[in-house]
């Protein structure tokens, strides 16, 4: 990947970080499945790393429950 290409592959996992972070914050708890279909113009691996990207900078919690896992702002 040339530079131009991942910059931009960055620049747009950053920002589908910020609008999973505003979800989270205007809804609350919700699970990674239904995290990831709330943005249908977004694909679901973009979705995944902005949720990494978050976790990385520890500002989402992730739990474990029987049926999947539940994602939430620290």
């Amino acid at each position: 990947m040339n530079g131009a290409n991942e910059h931009s592959c960055i620049e747009a996992i950053g920002q589908a970080a910020g609008r999973v972070w505003h979800k989270l914050n205007e809804e609350g708890p919700t699970s990674i499945t239904k995290l990831s279909k709330a943005f249908d113009d977004l694909p679901r691996d973009t979705v995944m790393q902005a949720i990494g990207w978050l976790a990385r900078e520890d500002k989402l919690q992730i739990e474990e429950t029987k049926r999947g896992r539940t994602v939430s702002l620290r």
